[in-house]
């Protein structure tokens, strides 16, 4: 029998409570995206004072780090001129996102989902972004 795992509601709102509450200790209000193993949208919330325009960078950061079960930071070093992923940022429409701040979640070497965070500098959203990884990966 295949037993394939998969980020649930549950877990989302563990990794969304976890991501806001590091967002609200660091002072900047974010938008927080949490993705399946297929990077289809499980959760979002915007937080009050979140960029509008980081929706959708948010839902994208976790669509890559989950469906390329990659981390959107390291596409952001392997995507510049003259590095092997050169123009990559353009692949799937745009969405496929190349700035920290998308993380995977993974469980025994597996792909179960992602989270993306946006409105802050990468390092901020990679903070946010991990301190949500980290609840999930806990409970």
């Amino acid at each position: 029998m295949i037993t394939v795992q998969r980020l649930d509601l549950k877990d989302a709102r563990v990794m969304l409570e976890a991501a806001k509450a590091k967002a609200t200790e660091i002072g900047v209000p974010m938008c927080i995206a949490i993705t399946d193993d297929a990077g289809n949208l499980i959760a979002f919330e915007r937080m009050e004072g979140g960029k509008v325009t980081s929706t959708t960078i948010a839902i994208d950061k976790s669509y890559t780090a989950s469906g390329a079960k990659k981390a959107t930071h390291e596409y952001g070093e392997a995507s510049q001129p003259g590095k092997p992923a050169y123009g990559i940022a353009s692949a799937i429409g745009g969405r496929l996102m190349v700035v920290g701040g998308g993380l995977p979640v993974m469980v025994d070497g597996a792909c179960v989902g992602g989270i993306g965070v946006s409105s802050g500098t990468p390092a901020q959203d990679m903070e946010v972004a991990q301190a949500g990884l980290d609840a999930v990966l806990a409970s």
